[in-house]
């Protein structure tokens, strides 16, 4: 790794913190309007191992919100199009895209390793509870974002445990999905009470 790229975040976190981003390994679920920001925030926090997984691609649509969607990456899968970027950035990430549908045949697939943390980018509510759900039965360490379509006030977002969410109507689906599967519901999330 270049010893002046991640120089100014050294000095911010410490080296020994540093080292401990470098040795990580980040499953990115859903390469949107969520997951390509937080694929820009870990690429250039030096995180050393990116598993990319997004079943599709970018269209012109996604122009006002997702960062991946620009003219050379239009019709590219968004899982080629951030691997370009993430290498663009770090060229010492190991990035492995996985284009894919999540459900549960493809579960092993993006929980192998297992990842140090995963972070649940996905709009959809069936793929999101089989994710959510496939994590917290192998133990893997999950984070989730709930929905934020047409919600424009950003005071309005706030982070907490998935139980103590409040208006937003996917986290109140989510939970009561994962109580029924006798799953806790205090996972790590972004929501609107927009």
């Amino acid at each position: 790794m270049s010893s002046h790229r991640f120089s100014r975040l050294a000095q911010l976190i410490g080296e020994e913190g540093l080292a401990h981003l470098t040795a990580s390994h980040v499953a990115i679920v859903g390469l949107g309007a969520v997951g390509s920001y937080a694929l820009e925030g870990l690429a250039r926090s030096g995180v050393g191992r990116l598993r990319l997984v997004d079943f599709d691609e970018v269209r012109e649509s996604n122009f006002n919100r997702q960062l991946l969607a620009t003219e050379a990456s239009l019709g590219l899968p968004k899982v080629e199009a951030a691997t370009e970027r993430v290498s663009s950035i770090n060229p010492d990430c190991q990035v492995e895209p996985l284009k894919l549908f999540v459900h549960t045949e493809s579960l092993p697939a993006v929980l192998a390793g297992p990842p140090d943390l995963v972070l649940d980018c996905i709009d959809s509510f069936r793929p999101k509870v089989e994710l959510l759900s496939g994590a917290l039965e192998a133990g893997v360490p999950v984070a989730s974002s709930m929905g934020a379509a047409l919600r424009s006030d950003p005071a309005r977002v706030h982070t907490g445990s998935l139980s103590a969410t409040r208006v937003c109507p996917l986290a109140r689906r989510l939970r009561a999905e994962l109580r029924k599967r006798g799953l806790p519901t205090d996972l790590p999330c972004v929501w609107s009470d927009e």
